[in-house]
């Protein structure tokens, strides 16, 4: 599988949901806390073109957030 980045936020349970989905399957990843770094906030808007945390990538392919990685393993969380 690509690396996985996740792009994340303090205090979001979206977030912390999304890591908790990719451990539960086994997967590495990246955090990138954007919260705490405006340059990589900005880079993950310009990956993304969205402003919402989590943002998941798959490596240069975009899942989205939570509920989007959610579908993608078939909504099983």
């Amino acid at each position: 599988m690509d690396d996985i980045t996740v792009y994340s936020g303090e205090h979001c349970p979206f977030c912390t949901a999304a890591k908790s989905l990719l451990d539960s399957r086994g997967l590495r990843y990246t955090e990138i806390k954007v919260s705490e770094d405006p340059v990589r906030l900005h880079e993950m808007i310009e990956r993304s073109q969205r402003r919402t945390v989590p943002q998941i990538f798959f490596g240069e392919r975009h899942i989205g957030g939570f509920d989007d990685l959610q579908a993608h393993f078939g909504g099983q969380g």
